[in-house]
């Protein structure tokens, strides 16, 4: 008997790709990612799976908003990479309500990789701006909110894994 796969949208930059590509996984665990949770089932009871994973797709984007403020160096592009791991190395921590926040306890392989969103170079203004003010938003800032929003209207491209060298 197989075990249960949860995906998981794991908050990254174009480094992190390289990283991924070099390494053949991602490191290093435990590490934070987002996943249709019972926390988020609750809170959005009217919602359906696809509308689930769209929000926590979207979390994950405003998690990489959150690397990039920290990280200068990295091209102003979110980078979600979806992923398709084991049951028992996704720990949920955050009894939240609407929380779709989980640790993964183990390195993720890049043969568990399902897909890789990047925004494209004409979202590099807007999510350097949200990438600025995320903190801000995070607390109910009105004005960062805003900004954080204008990067979240650029839709992120999907990428299958065998793409990876091309986006590195």
């Amino acid at each position: 008997m197989t075990e249960q796969l949860i995906r998981v949208y794991v908050p990254a930059t174009l480094p992190l790709l390289a990283t991924l590509r070099k390494q053949r996984e991602l490191s290093p665990a435990p590490m934070f990612a987002h996943a249709v949770t019972p926390a988020l089932r609750e809170w959005y009871a009217e919602g359906d799976e696809e509308e689930l994973e769209y929000v926590a797709f979207t979390r994950a984007a405003q998690g990489a908003l959150r690397l990039l403020r920290y990280d200068p160096a990295a091209p102003r592009r979110r980078v979600v990479i979806s992923a398709d791991v084991p049951a028992s190395e996704v720990q949920r921590d955050d009894p939240e309500l609407g929380s779709s926040v989980v640790r993964l306890t183990e390195p993720v392989p890049l043969s568990a990789v399902a897909a890789i969103h990047v925004d494209g170079p004409e979202a590099e203004a807007d999510v350097a701006a949200a990438a600025e003010v995320v903190e801000e938003a995070l607390v109910g800032d009105p004005d960062a909110q805003f900004t954080v929003d204008s990067a979240e209207d650029h839709a992120l491209a999907w990428y299958d894994v065998s793409e990876l060298d091309s986006l590195t």
